[in-house]
């Protein structure tokens, strides 16, 4: 493929981004979930190996999750001063070398440590994929480009509990992650083969200004939508995080069958992103697929709360949960979508803010599911409640200002030429 436009916007939207790059750029977002998903069941051998207990290992998660929230700010501002590449290479270079920090860590923790290294490094590619979309697309071809990318991006959480949970028990949970490490090397090769510059020296910043950040923070409409975000994938996240504990301890699964489950449910994740861009394609208004999805997220947490407090076979947990996350397809990409294009200026603070506060509160809820052990889903069903209640509620909040504001989405009242990507 040659190398992808750095033209403008329009440009870019009439030739789309071509299938290496989608590629490419939906391997560094799943940044997150090879790093977490992959090892997620072999949680178990890692509290017995490092002799500590369940909340401590989830700590392991909160630490990435916190080092991909500061690094996503941190490295939004570069990206507009230096242009996304070189950000690119730096970050994916010592993220590999702190993940096989992580792998041969001695305690549980300089593992959080390393982690955390790790993902602050990692963090690069999450935010900076994010913004080389809004450097070559704008409106519905933004959203569908956001929507496919994170589709692409399902695979990972398909395929890496499947093998994570069948490696568990077999492979040490040093050798899982040192597959981590793989994973990190051929994002770095990615980023050399296929990604170019696609901010041009005339529309970087002048400086690094972190300032951006409490400027967009001012903007009420890009604030609201990120904290949908915020809450909608906090949601997620206490699925994510009690997830191996939920299938193996409260429902009785085995590694494998933890696997297969939690790759079920990343099959609708998968379907709900694919159909959401679909949507986009047709000129199907991100708002509007947003405000269908949230409220089956809310009514889903609500019969998963039940179920965990009744005295009901756990089994049944299975359906909720499906369908909650299947409802998260259609929601992430679009109200990211949403709040970049009230960043335009300064794309690459934009996608930093929204991505930072998502994997900063990710990061507060992921061990809040293990408070009272492992044989509960209790705490994680009210989490998730609280979490996708409210994220319904920032979104009407922020719709109310929207349509008394019609001029901040201009872009999504055109009709683009070819929205291909």
């Amino acid at each position: 493929m040659s190398a992808p436009a750095v033209e403008g916007t329009a440009v870019g939207a009439a030739r789309g981004l071509g299938v290496r790059l989608l590629l490419v750029l939906a391997l560094l977002a799943a940044t997150a979930p090879l790093s977490v998903d992959f090892y997620l069941a072999s949680f178990p051998e890692v509290r017995s190996s490092l002799h500590t207990d369940a909340s401590t290992v989830q700590l392991t998660l909160t630490g990435f999750l916190l080092g991909l929230g500061v690094g996503q700010v941190a490295w939004g501002p570069i990206s507009d001063r230096y242009g996304r590449l070189r950000p690119l290479l730096i970050g994916a270079t010592i993220g590999t070398i702190a993940a096989a920090g992580a792998a041969l860590a001695p305690t549980i923790g300089i593992l959080i440590a390393a982690r955390f290294v790790q993902a602050l490094a990692g963090a690069a590619g999450i935010v900076i994929c994010r913004a080389v979309i809004a450097d070559l697309l704008e409106g519905y071809a933004a959203a569908r480009a956001m929507s496919l990318m994170l589709t692409i991006n399902g695979l990972a959480p398909i395929a890496a509990p499947v093998v994570g949970g069948a490696l568990a028990g077999h492979v040490p949970w040093r050798g899982v992650l040192g597959i981590i490490v793989a994973v990190y090397f051929v994002q770095l090769v990615g980023i050399v083969l296929v990604i170019r510059e696609s901010l041009p020296a005339s529309r970087r910043t002048p400086r690094v200004q972190y300032a951006y950040i409490g400027r967009l923070l001012a903007r009420p409409a890009y604030l609201g939508y990120t904290v949908t975000s915020m809450f909608a994938f906090g949601a997620m996240m206490a699925y994510i995080s009690s997830s191996s504990f939920v299938y193996q301890s409260v429902i009785g699964t085995s590694g494998l069958g933890y696997g297969l489950l939690f790759a079920f449910n990343a099959v609708g994740l998968m379907a709900g992103g694919a159909a959401s861009a679909r949507l986009a394609r047709h000129q199907v208004h991100p708002a509007r697929t947003v405000s269908r999805a949230l409220p089956v997220i809310v009514v889903g947490a609500v019969f998963l709360l039940l179920i965990a407090s009744a005295d009901v076979t756990k089994w049944l947990l299975i359906v909720p949960l499906f369908f909650i996350v299947t409802a998260v397809g259609f929601v992430i990409g679009n109200v990211q979508t949403l709040a970049i294009e009230q960043s335009r200026d300064v794309a690459g603070a934009g996608s930093a803010v929204v991505g930072g506060l998502t994997f900063l509160f990710a990061g507060v809820v992921s061990p809040l599911g293990g408070l009272k052990g492992d044989d509960t889903a209790v705490p994680f069903a009210l989490v998730m409640l609280c979490s996708a209640a409210c994220a319904l509620g920032v979104f009407v909040l922020t719709r109310g200002y929207v349509r008394r504001h019609p001029d901040l989405e201009r872009s999504f009242q055109r009709v683009a030429v070819d929205a291909s990507v």
